[in-house]
């Protein structure tokens, strides 16, 4: 291992789990796929998106020299910072999800079908979408894009914050125009408190995680996201990755990606390495326990945007037969993924670090290694889900300020 991660990278620092529940390599994807997340709903999820203003496929760097000081044969690294203008891959799914809504919404009142974002957009449908209240609970991200769709559609918007929640991060989402509410407690009480309030109010709520009675719309969060992967299998041109490490969270991300990318290189799928922190392992404990289980942690992390008392039960249906490690990580290895990554002129938030730096995590430790049958050979893709979302927590953890490490990026 190379000095800059020796101080940090030490064997014992992560924790993992096999699933020999998971679906074997040379098999199509798992059934629970196409149910959760139908193709055609994808393709209707990426069509639409795709059409949106400011849209740009986000890079896909090669980090042959992280490659080769973690002793494996390729790393490419999904770069989500540009995204949109809003810093994470958030901003696909939590938008689609209420334009989705409004749609719905249009043509069960008024009787008008295939509603566009651009007919939203113009205002055409404000009488009805002006009387609509869209809310969700977020740790950050995913509120931002819930408040950059409403004030893009034309609708209202109550945003949902725990204590935990940085000002920076408060402010970022403030821009577009909602309503801030904090609530005290963890993310799992903002969820349940925006829950029922929405509920007491006539709200609609556009979460990311979806519980008993609850599912449609992240569903649709989901299918948002797939405009990453297709993306990816794009941009990698024919070469399927041996490995993919995810970021956990509730989990509706690295549960998208596995469906897409399994549905994607089916026959040759790569093993699917989620990370979590290991005060917010609710996806760990879940493949413990064989079913839905709660975090063993007080949620506190460095890794914002993965704290998460509880799994998306949708989500779960999926990693549970498509996911091949379960691993959790201590937060002091973040700063120093992240600084690496920043000498490349590469940003990746506290959250976007993760996937990165439990593929570090596992590559120091033999033991780990060998589980996950990580070699010189191997081809590994891990998922940057944010860039410096937070700039202030950035600079401090990295020591430069994202608009330093941008002047080193290479072409």
């Amino acid at each position: 291992m190379p000095a800059f991660w020796l101080d940090a990278f030490q064997p014992g620092r992560a924790g993992w789990y096999v699933n020999a529940a998971a679906g074997l390599v040379n098999q199509s994807a798992p059934a629970v796929v196409e149910e959760i997340m139908p193709e055609a709903e994808g393709i209707r999820a990426r069509m639409e998106i795709q059409l949106w203003q400011g849209y740009a496929p986000t890079p896909l760097h090669r980090l042959d020299g992280i490659a080769g000081e973690l002793g494996i044969g390729g790393l490419w690294l999904k770069d989500e910072g540009p995204r949109f203008g809003l810093g994470s891959f958030k901003a696909l799914g939590g938008a689609y999800a209420v334009y989705q809504f409004l749609a719905s919404l249009i043509e069960a009142r008024g009787g008008y079908a295939g509603v566009t974002s651009a007919e939203l957009r113009a205002g055409k449908f404000h009488e009805i979408v002006s009387q609509v209240t869209v809310a969700t609970a977020t740790d950050g991200n995913h509120g931002k894009s819930v408040a950059w769709g409403a004030q893009q559609f034309g609708c209202a918007c109550k945003i949902y914050l725990h204590g935990d929640v940085s000002p920076g991060r408060e402010a970022a989402i403030a821009a577009y125009g909602p309503e801030i509410i904090r609530v005290a407690g963890d993310y799992d009480h903002s969820v349940r408190q925006a829950d029922t309030d929405a509920t007491e109010n006539g709200w609609q709520v556009i979460s990311d995680t979806s519980y008993p009675g609850y599912r449609e719309i992240p569903r649709d969060v989901m299918q948002g996201y797939t405009v990453m992967t297709s993306e990816v299998v794009r941009q990698l041109a024919g070469h399927v990755p041996t490995h993919v490490f995810l970021p956990g969270g509730v989990g509706g991300l690295a549960a998208a990606a596995a469906a897409a990318f399994w549905r994607a290189w089916s026959g040759q799928r790569p093993r699917f390495i989620i990370v979590e922190p290991e005060t917010a392992d609710c996806l760990y404990q879940s493949a413990l326990a064989g079913q839905p289980a709660p975090s063993s942690g007080d949620l506190e992390t460095v890794m914002a945007g993965l704290s998460a008392g509880e799994v998306s039960l949708l989500a779960w249906d999926i990693l549970s037969e498509t996911a091949d490690i379960f691993m959790v990580l201590a937060d002091a290895l973040i700063a120093p993924t992240m600084r690496r990554l920043a000498d490349d002129g590469v940003i990746a938030g506290e959250s976007g670090a993760a996937a990165l730096a439990g593929l570090a995590a596992a590559a120091s430790d033999s033991t780990a290694r060998a589980a996950m049958g990580l070699d010189q050979n191997s081809r590994v893709l891990a998922l940057s889900t944010e860039g410096a979302t937070d700039p202030e927590i950035y600079q401090r953890m990295v020591g430069r300020s994202a608009e330093v490490v941008l002047t080193n990026r290479r072409p």
